[in-house]
């Protein structure tokens, strides 16, 4: 039924594979990847054009799954996806769930896991259009690349086109993330300290005006008395 589909959708060129990507971020089981390997092996001067149209079809779709988690939940997963997939994505979100938006955009778990498990997880919408912006790019133009330079013999290569970028960008994401998160700490000690410096400011400000409030207190019990 799906590779119907997907044959349907291919008919249409650029425009099926808009639709496929789009429905790719929302619910669609079939990633976009395979229609754009077909299309690009057609036509490879086309290959970057199809790459820009998937890119921006998955973007605009990313709201529409993260929404539909939001409402749903993750249980409507189930009913299209393989579980051991979803336990592995919701794994790696219980974990970091940036990493696992970027690192998922390379890995065969489909995008729309990733998609519909941060609105079900309440995760921030704007990080994950963000995250998604770098990861889905480096999966379209990884591919649209290929074919525009190599055409047709890079159907061999691009199977290994998911190893490849994994292998290269998980490493970078890594160091980005270690690094994010020791300015993050840093900015973190250095917010405490200035809360703990005003605190003991406050405190000694206190200690110094404490003698010059029971000197007008006495003074006024005085003036009273007389």
């Amino acid at each position: 039924m799906f590779q119907a589909f997907i044959d349907f959708l291919k008919d249409y060129g650029p425009l099926g594979l808009f639709v496929h990507s789009f429905l790719d971020a929302v619910i669609f089981p079939v990633p976009a990847f395979f229609l754009q390997v077909s299309l690009s092996i057609m036509n490879p001067t086309t290959a970057l054009w199809l790459a820009t149209v998937g890119y921006i079809a998955c973007l605009i779709g990313t709201p529409v799954g993260y929404y539909l988690g939001k409402i749903m939940g993750k249980s409507v997963l189930y009913r299209f996806i393989k579980t051991e997939w979803i336990d592995a994505a919701t794994s790696r979100f219980q974990k970091n769930g940036e990493a696992a938006i970027l690192i998922g955009s390379f890995t065969p778990i489909p995008f729309k896991v990733f998609t519909i498990l941060s609105g079900a997880l309440n995760f921030p919408l704007w990080r994950l259009i963000g995250y998604a912006a770098i990861g889905r790019a480096v999966k379209f133009y990884a591919v649209g690349a290929l074919f525009y330079f190599y055409g047709r013999a890079a159907e061999s290569m691009v199977k290994d086109v998911s190893l490849y970028t994994f292998i290269i960008c998980v490493p970078l994401i890594a160091i980005f993330l270690f690094v994010r998160s020791r300015i993050r700490k840093k900015k973190q000690l250095e917010q405490e300290s200035d809360v703990q410096s005003a605190d003991e400011r406050q405190t000694v400000d206190e200690r110094q005006q404490a003698p010059e409030r029971q000197i007008a207190a006495t003074e006024l019990k005085n003036d009273i008395s007389s």
